[in-house]
């Protein structure tokens, strides 16, 4: 499943804040890796959607 990458950012700063009001350790630590990971993915979306309009621009540029 293809997420945007704003979900994504929505989903790490969601992550972080459970982080943030967690009282056990170990609830903050996952909920932390969880946000660098929900970051990633919003990374790999950004670079998938600028290469998606890369591409399509230079298709559009071969076509005319």
């Amino acid at each position: 499943m293809a997420h945007t990458a704003d979900y994504c950012r929505e989903r790490a700063a969601a992550a972080e804040q459970a982080a943030d009001e967690a009282s056990l350790s170990n609830v903050r630590q996952r909920e932390l890796r969880a946000r660098e990971t929900w970051l990633e993915m919003a990374h790999r979306a950004d670079r998938t959607a600028a290469m998606r309009d890369r591409l399509a621009a230079e298709k559009a540029a071969r076509e005319v």
